[in-house]
């Protein structure tokens, strides 16, 4: 009983997270969020902050604040404007509070971690001259261009469960889910099994980075446990092929939004990246794993 008991809260605190995050630039009072996990509004504050690690307010201005330094570092939007976005009407309180969580100013942190300052991913690079970019000194470099095509998804109904925590860490999560699926004869229809990124670890801190491993699944499908469902949207996204390990898929993100992000005349939405793996590492050597990162563009 108390397995179920403990099981039964985690559900309900996964669907009040996921409310959080789909909701993020509305009013979130108490009252609601209680009512998504049915849990009483005198209790649910001490539930959140003692299943979560944090309060609600803690947890929503950090999320607001992580996309605040998402979008400073891959989009031209103007600083007020992101932290009204962020919830701040005044610009001097939205600089505070970066500068709390981050440890230095909004425009410092553009300027210090702005994608094309990364330019290209650690390989084999060859440095010919220099050049400038909005300001930026950029390296111009020699080697076989990164390979990204625009690919349109429909929308997905997924069954996932939440890892949270640092994204290598994340086997023992999909080893639960294919059990789950598996009990369930889900994995019969070979449905599409993907993983999405909901944050970047250089900006989240590691023990707080969110990670669904979710398969595709039709209506007949209910939540149950640790098991949520989500849909994840349609639309266009920006892909690339990685080849190698997972270990170094971050090298090939900063590819993406470092070299073909600022040529493309395209924005990059406020939305989960999504992980789509064609091997897996029992039967492929890790140098020669195979993942396609998508990256939801804005229209």
């Amino acid at each position: 009983m108390r397995d179920e008991t403990s099981e039964s809260y985690q559900a309900r605190i996964l669907r009040v997270l996921l409310h959080i995050q789909q909701h993020l630039d509305e009013t979130l009072a108490l009252d609601e969020l209680a009512a998504v996990a049915h849990f009483s509004p005198f209790h649910f504050h001490r539930i959140f902050r003692g299943m979560v690690g944090e309060s609600v307010k803690e947890h929503v201005r950090r999320l607001r604040l992580e996309r605040a330094a998402h979008r400073l570092r891959f989009t031209g939007q103007p600083v007020t404007e992101i932290a009204f976005d962020a919830g701040y009407q005044a610009h001097e309180a939205f600089t505070r509070a970066f500068q709390a969580l981050f440890g230095e100013s909004p425009s410092g942190f553009r300027k210090h971690h702005r994608a094309v300052a990364y330019g290209h991913a650690p390989s084999a690079v060859h440095y010919v001259a220099e050049g400038t970019l909005d300001g930026w000194r950029v390296p111009q470099r020699e080697e076989t261009p990164l390979a990204v095509r625009i690919e349109k998804l429909l929308a997905m109904r997924v069954a996932f469960m939440r890892h949270t925590g640092p994204y290598d860490e994340v086997g023992a999560t999909w080893g639960r889910l294919m059990i789950w699926a598996g009990s369930k004869g889900l994995l019969r229809s070979m449905p599409r099994a993907f993983g999405i990124v909901h944050d970047d670890p250089e900006i989240t801190p590691a023990d707080k980075v969110r990670y669904d491993a979710a398969i595709a699944v039709g209506e007949a499908v209910a939540a149950e446990r640790d098991i949520g469902l989500q849909e994840v949207s349609g639309g266009s996204y920006a892909v690339a092929t990685h080849r190698g390990p997972y270990q170094k898929l971050g090298d090939t993100y900063a590819r993406v939004c470092g070299e073909w992000l600022p040529r493309s005349g395209r924005e990059l939405l406020s939305a989960p990246a999504l992980e789509f793996y064609r091997d897996t590492p029992a039967q492929t050597a890790a140098e020669d794993l195979l993942t396609d990162i998508y990256l939801p563009l804005a229209v």
